[in-house]
């Protein structure tokens, strides 16, 4: 176990405003201003905690596919909010989107020149496929001057410029740039503009497989600043040059006639103002009205601002709120399927009232992290259809958790006479291993004579055309699973008691030459009933593993090391606290996340004492990249003639669910004395 030995000093240890809070230290999410700080900035040491780990989950239909897409362009008072702090908050009721099924393009919007997503956006997105880009953004008097001041001038400046975004964009693994340039333009600036996007997109594509460059409807050929709500020809030669348009926000049923003959069509993202500003259609709770026109001319659409329903409505309702805008949306959203295996989720928003692990409170204030966010379900409302049938709801609820912050909560009602009711939780397009192991924890509540299980749907690997968009319409085969009476090796060793009324179910599939296309659950009554029978179901967690060759834990993580090592003692309390950043190494491929212990804080005194007793490993939180800022850690002073050491350790946790015990765990030791202390 390494050991780092460190005097407690008054002198601060100099950390990057940049890239921490200037109060707390702790590390954010961060933007660029102007030009000057784009050719000044370089990767540092203290960037690794902007860096996304999480790369583009493939899912089904590609973005490639020539279909409609729906961009999400988020836009919340300025932006950098609470998800700026890498590490997370303490906020109580934070935004979160989570309807990423129905989407293809995040864009993190702000009036930053430069405007960096942060890094928890872009882990949440990538874990569902969705690509997520950065802005570009000039205005007004002072955008022109800088547009001049790179446009106007040499090649060399525009491609340093070009450069520059693509380095951005590739270090910290977003998808590429929304180019919003709201000022005019001189005629040299202009066709220098073009050169500049052409240069972008292409050294964006070589170096950033899926990389895309989007213009927004502003200027036109000529330079001046005319919106135009459409395509045509005053601004198609940006459009020609980039990957697609983003146009403004006022048009009408007409602008979308005349695009309907563009080849490129699907390329086209119709603006719309969920705030319903100006002379729009729809917008709001009727924002199902401009989605409808746009589809009906095959056109895609760009959804601006929707997190009006946080902005403008009661946040006490707002996942109530949220989940109302989005289900009116969906006839006009398809559903996106997760390719690959393993899927895993606990259907965490990143964020919730407390924290669980197993079912036990582990954290009892509120928090926030969408980097925690995990795979989403689809969230379904199925009602009877001509009088006949079961209802049944889905929806996420934070009263209680198994892991993370909330649950899937499943309503419904089985009414005399029927079969059963079924609720789709994952659409899914993934080619069956020879052996499938599903695990799911739940409980119900006040339905005793309600039986659960798990529907796999499966479907022939001759009929489904992987690259066709309608390959899920062809008939698909429903197996009705049935649990195992054992958990099979080695989960049975990773396995946790009953808690709280959480039961734990296990089910093993053997496939071949199939695609999997969807995974259910299925409510039923276990003894015919005169009486409408209710039920209320909690997912606390569902697992779908590749058991061809069954999973290993996690390999423990090396090269622990520790820096930026800053100590503070409380003039009233004369508390003592150190602040500082933990490292290590750990291949990121099947990790879900990190948890950061510490032990201690002993004294080490001098032989022949006896060493203390060990400690029970404390909590500090969670990691989702390979470093951890710990942040004013309350340590006692050393005891006189002796040291203090704290203890830290790193465990990682595996998609699959696997937590290695303790001797897997990376350790490092911190050895700290006082600086009148000496060494003989």
């Amino acid at each position: 176990m390494k050991v780092y030995k460190e005097v407690i000093r008054d002198d601060i240890v100099p950390l990057s405003a940049r890239h921490h809070d200037r109060n707390t230290s702790e590390p954010i999410s961060f933007f660029l201003s102007n030009l000057e700080e784009l050719f000044s900035w370089k990767p540092t040491n203290q960037d690794a905690f902007n860096v996304a780990v999480v790369p583009v989950a493939k899912r089904h239909p590609p973005i490639e596919s020539q279909r409609p897409k729906t961009l999400v362009c988020h836009d919340m008072m300025g932006g950098y909010l609470d998800d700026r702090f890498i590490q997370g908050s303490g906020a109580q009721q934070p935004y979160v989107f989570y309807h990423w099924q129905h989407i293809d393009i995040f864009v993190y919007f702000s009036h930053h020149m430069f405007t960096l997503p942060p890094v928890c956006w872009t882990n949440a997105a990538h874990k569902h496929g969705v690509c997520v880009l950065g802005t570009f953004i000039t205005e007004w008097d002072n955008g022109a001057k800088m547009c001049e001041s790179f446009l106007a001038g040499e090649e060399s400046t525009y491609h340093a410029v070009a450069d520059q975004m693509v380095r951005l964009a590739e270090y910290y693994k977003f998808d590429g740039w929304l180019i919003n340039i709201e000022n005019v333009l001189s005629p040299v600036a202009v066709s220098n503009m073009l050169l500049f996007l052409t240069y972008l997109k292409e050294q964006l594509h070589k170096r950033i497989p899926g990389g895309m460059v989007l213009w927004y409807d502003s200027i036109i050929h000529e330079g001046e600043l005319k919106w135009q709500n459409e395509l045509n020809d005053k601004n198609r030669n940006f459009f020609d040059v980039c990957d697609g348009i983003f146009t403004n926000y006022n048009w009408t049923e007409e602008h979308l006639q005349r695009m309907t003959e563009e080849p490129r069509r699907t390329d086209i993202y119709v603006g719309v103002d969920i705030f319903a500003r100006g002379e729009v259609v729809g917008g709001k709770f009727d924002t199902v009205k401009s989605l409808e026109m746009i589809r009906q001319y095959g056109l895609s659409a760009a959804l601006f601002a929707p997190g009006w329903v946080y902005e403008c409505l009661e946040k006490e309702q707002f996942l109530q709120n949220q989940d109302k805008f989005w289900s009116l949306l969906e006839s006009q959203l398809p559903i996106h399927s997760l390719c690959l295996l393993p899927i895993c989720s606990s259907f965490c928003l990143g964020y919730g009232k407390k924290r669980y692990s197993f079912g036990e409170e582990e954290d009892s204030g509120p928090w926030f992290n969408l980097s925690a966010q995990e795979v989403q379900p689809i969230f379904s409302e199925v009602q009877p259809k001509d009088g006949k049938g079961g209802r049944v709801k889905s929806q996420i609820c934070q009263e209680v958790a198994w892991h993370g912050g909330s649950s899937l909560l499943i309503e419904g009602s089985l009414p005399s006479g029927i079969d059963g009711v079924t609720v789709r939780l994952f659409s899914l397009h993934v080619p069956a291993p020879p052996k499938l192991l599903l695990a799911l924890v739940y409980k119900m509540e006040n339905s005793s004579n309600v039986a659960v299980s798990l529907e796999l749907s499966t479907q022939d690997a001759k009929s489904c055309n992987v690259d066709s968009i309608n390959a899920l319409s062809v008939e698909s085969m429903v197996q009705t699973l049935q649990p195992l009476t054992e958990p099979p090796l080695p989960v049975a060793e990773t396995q946790q008691n009953h808690k709280h009324g959480w039961e734990q179910r296990y089910y093993e599939v053997h496939l071949s030459d199939c695609y999997i296309n969807s995974l259910s659950m299925r409510f039923s009554q276990l003894t015919p009933q005169e009486e409408e029978e209710t039920f209320t179901c909690r997912i606390g967690e569902i697992r779908v593993l590749d058991f061809s060759h069954p999973p290993s834990l996690p390999v423990q993580p090396t090269d622990l090391s520790l820096s930026h090592v800053r100590w503070l003692q409380n003039e009233e309390t004369n508390q003592l606290f150190v602040s500082l950043t933990l490292h290590w190494s750990h291949s990121m491929e099947n990790i879900r996340h990190f948890r950061v212990f510490c032990r201690g804080v002993t004294c080490r005194l001098p032989p022949p004492s006896r060493p203390p007793p060990p400690s029970r490993p404390h909590l500090l939180g969670l990691a989702h990249a390979c470093v951890y800022r710990v942040v004013d850690l309350e340590v006692p002073d050393p005891c006189p003639s002796s040291h203090g050491q704290i203890e830290f350790a790193v465990q990682p946790i595996s998609k699959e669910g696997f937590e290695p015990v303790p001797p897997l765990w990376g350790q490092l030791v911190l050895d700290y004395v006082k600086e009148t202390q000496t060494e003989v």
